[in-house]
Formats: C-alpha cells, structure tokens, sequence
C-alpha cells in the first residue's frame, strides 16, 4: 500500500506541476497581452491560449487539491456524530468524488474522439481540442486515483483529517 501510495502522490505531483506551469503560462501571456495592447499591438491568439491552458490548470491541480483536503467541507453536524459514521460518510464521498470523476473523464474521452474525427481546434491559432481533452481524461484519471487512495486509506484504519479548524 506504501508503494501505491507513493506512486498516486507522484502522479499528483506531476499533473500540480503541470497546473502551475499552466499557470505562469497564463500570467506571461496576459501580461504580454496586456502591454501589447497598450501600444496597440495585442497578442495575437491570446484568448486560445489563455482558454485552453485554464483547462489544464483546474484539472491539473484537483488531486492535488483532494491529497490536501482543500475542498470545501460543510461540517454543521461533524461534531455531533460518532467517528464511525464521519468515517463513513469520508470514504463515500471519496468514492462518490472517484465516481464522479470517471464519468467526466468517459464523457470527455468520447469527445475528444469526437473532436479528432472532426478535426476540430481552436478559433485563432488552430490548436487541436483534443488534445486538451485528452489532458483533461489524464487529470481526470489521476483524480480518481487520488480519491480511491484517500478511500482505500480510509478503510485500511488511517486517520481521518476532521474539518476542525478549518475557517
């Protein structure tokens, strides 16, 4: 379980620093962008840029934002249930997160597929849209890693991280 584990949180490391890169990315272009068009010269194809790199920053940094516990967490009733059932309802949202994340990723794969056959891109540059869809199945695909993980973990008897605290 230790190697899994291990593994999972490199693969989230991987697809957070792929997020970050995306989001520098996103800081330069605006910026150029931005003093561009201040001497009347904006970025050409900006926009597409700008659009498709967002996608690789939110998906690229869920798991990371699960593995942490960043999620908001409404905990009105925590304090009053038994452990047990916190833990319980921890694993099934886990599991819900993991389910719900593998159909976004089966959805998105199918119109990726689409989008190839299609051959359809971007409006300015021409980019394709399938591969951004595709990075957003890999995304996806480590989100649900990450929530079966934090389930797996969960059942195994690790502790659970109570929402205590928390503002």
């Amino acid at each position: 379980m230790e190697a899994l584990t291990r593994w999972t949180d490199r693969l989230i490391g991987l697809s957070a620093f792929v997020g970050t890169a995306g989001l520098l990315f996103v800081v330069g272009v605006i910026l150029v962008d931005v003093i561009g068009r201040n001497f009347g010269r904006p970025l050409y194809g900006a926009q597409d840029m700008v659009t498709m790199t967002m996608v690789l920053i939110v998906f690229g940094g869920m798991a990371l934002c699960d593995r942490l516990d960043g999620h908001i967490v409404v905990d009105i009733f925590e304090g009053s249930f038994p452990e047990w059932l916190n833990r319980v309802i921890d694993i099934a949202s886990a599991l819900l997160g993991a389910v719900i994340f593998a159909l976004i990723a089966w959805a998105i794969w199918n119109s990726a597929q689409l989008s190839q056959m299609l051959n359809l891109s971007t409006n300015l540059l021409r980019l394709p849209l399938a591969w951004f869809q595709y990075a957003v199945v890999a995304f996806s695909g480590v989100t649900v890693l990450a929530l079966l993980m934090r389930a797996g973990l969960l059942l195994a008897g690790a502790p659970r991280k109570s929402a205590e605290g928390a503002l």
